[in-house]
């Protein structure tokens, strides 16, 4: 049997954008030669749709959908593919989790998601009633095990959350079934894919099958899918990889049950954490920016590390042309910053425009001085510099439709060392998961051939440049020690016992656990930023602002 696996990227709800995706990936895998097409997780709607489930309307067209691939499958070309099932009315939830397999037009059996994940960023339980007893579906001689992403994850050392109850593949395979196929939609994160090939190797070892693995590919909101559908053989080799971060159509030939498998298309991953981070960025602020309707974006260039990768990572996303650069020295920026912005713009080719803020930040001082009289200079006046800026920049962006991209790490996020209404404004925080030591790695990642992020900017110390000689060492750790600590606390989850334990200060410890309880209120009200790690600020962390944090000490 020759498969072909399609993995699309999908603009959720986009009925009609989506049919002709698929369309277009069942004549090509026709053209092929194959005789199954493997589409992913939710593909007649998109993943993940939210709350979109919950309006009938939005479930009608995802079934009106559904009917329009079914006729493009023939008695001879079948089509297997995710969507949302009205469930009979009755207690639980109002839908299934599904996949239906489609044959001479139509679709003739069906089998429903029975793992339902509700943690970090997935919340299935609220949409969907988990299936019960999956059946194998016949097609062509063969017996077809098909799961939906979760079904497959129930293994030793693989579960969040304490695992399941319940092991869809195992039954399956009791059953009959002697190919494995999961349909997915599995987010991205550092780690993730390696991660998932071990999982797929324990599930086809452990029952001498192989298995087809299909995965959605293009960004989603915070959301980044990275596509690398694989087929591996009973052993769990790879045998047969699609392309990373990439719409892609993969064809692979299947032996008859207890023949040998040869290896076939292998595609190169990104396994080095700085190049994943940047194609996945890529990928996500290209789909955000090009999904939300945007046609340009614009930032603040102050001559700082974060501002200058997020000004390459758009550029690579979209065109020299489509990013607008705007620098706006103080009273306390320094040539040498501004310099470098320029010199970031002419390494990047996009336009860049100067509005220095003395005028307006004198003006406010001026207007606030009677009330100020008498009171010492403090953050208020460098929080206000910060909010100039934010100003200006939404301006342009109200004036010419650019949408505003933020520029702060996720060290920063993670501690509050932002200003809400400031340097916080914005419709798109593309580097708010990511680290500031890894910001620098993907500075010279980026710079491995030609330089692309000035030296300059790479070797000074960072700084706001607030107040004379600021540097962010004076109000926080150094990030190779600072970044350890979020790292336990925010991605892990260790205590702040544990985190001592691992060779940290105790009021070191205690003073970030701090600051990062207390920055919750600001984080509520930052811009959607892109997930690359695997516990990132946003749908996926869900901590109240006000409550007691005393127990985390």
């Amino acid at each position: 049997m020759r498969i072909a696996i399609a993995q699309l990227n999908l603009t959720i709800g986009a009925f009609d954008a989506i049919f002709h995706k698929i369309e277009a990936a069942a004549e090509k895998a026709q053209a092929g030669g194959a005789s199954l097409l493997c589409l992913s997780e939710l593909v007649t709607c998109g993943y993940p749709p939210r709350d979109l489930l919950l309006r009938t309307d939005f479930v009608q067209a995802n079934l009106k959908l559904l009917a329009r691939v079914a006729a493009l499958s023939s008695e001879d070309f079948a089509i297997l593919l995710g969507y949302a099932e009205p469930r009979k009315p009755g207690p639980g939830k109002d839908l299934y989790n599904a996949a239906a397999l489609c044959l001479g037009g139509s679709a003739i059996q069906s089998t429903h998601k029975s793992l339902l994940p509700t943690y970090d960023v997935f919340d299935e339980s609220r949409y969907f009633e988990p299936g019960e007893e999956p059946e194998p579906m016949e097609l062509f001689g063969r017996k077809l095990g098909v799961t939906l992403c979760e079904d497959i994850w129930n293994e030793p050392g693989f579960v969040p959350q304490g695992g399941y109850d319940k092991d869809p593949v195992e039954v399956l395979v009791r059953k009959g079934a002697d190919l494995l196929i999961n349909l997915s939609a599995s987010p991205f994160h550092l780690g993730k894919r390696a991660e998932r090939q071990s999982l797929l190797k324990t599930q086809c070892l452990k029952h001498q099958l192989p298995l087809v693995y299909a995965n959605q590919v293009g960004a989603n909101d915070e959301l980044i899918f990275d596509g690398c559908s694989l087929v591996l053989n009973e052993e769990g080799e790879v045998m047969a990889r699609a392309l990373s971060f990439e719409e892609d159509l993969l064809l692979v030939d299947l032996p008859s049950p207890g023949k040998a498998m040869v290896p076939q298309r292998m595609e190169p991953i990104y396994d080095h954490p700085p190049a994943e981070a940047v194609h996945a960025l890529t990928l996500g602020l290209r789909d955000y920016v090009e999904k939300c309707g945007f046609e340009k974006v614009l930032l603040g260039l102050s001559g700082g590390i974060d501002s200058a990768l997020t000004a390459a990572i758009a550029v690579r996303a979209l065109s020299k042309e489509q990013v607008l650069g705007v620098g706006m020295p103080g009273p306390y920026s320094s040539q040498g910053s501004v310099d470098d912005a320029r010199a970031l713009a002419r390494h990047l080719g996009i336009a860049f425009e100067l509005l220095p803020i003395d005028e307006p930040f004198s003006a406010f001082l001026q207007t606030l001085s009677p009330l100020f009289a008498g009171l010492a200079e403090d953050v208020t006046e460098e929080n206000l510099q910060a909010r100039i800026r934010g100003v200006l920049l939404m301006a342009l962006s109200n004036k010419f439709g650019h949408l505003l991209l933020t520029t702060g790490n996720k060290s920063e996020t993670s501690v509050g060392y932002c200003t809400l209404y400031g340097d916080m404004n914005g419709g798109l925080a593309v580097i708010s998961d990511v680290p500031k030591t890894l910001v620098y790695d993907c500075a010279r990642w980026l710079n491995r051939e030609r330089e692309v992020i000035p030296e300059a900017t790479i070797q000074k110390p960072p700084s706001a440049e607030l107040r004379p000689g600021q540097t962010d060492q004076d109000s926080l750790p150094p990030y190779d020690v600072l970044d350890p600590i979020l790292e336990a606390f925010v991605e892990e989850g260790k205590s702040a016992k544990e985190i001592v334990d691992r060779g940290f200060d105790e009021g070191l410890v205690a003073r970030v656990i701090g600051m990062v309880t207390r920055a919750e209120y600001k984080r509520r009200q930052a811009a959607p930023g892109l997930r690359i790690t695997s516990k990132a600020f946003g749908v996926g962390r869900r901590y109240p602002i006000a409550a007691s944090t005393k127990s985390l000490l």
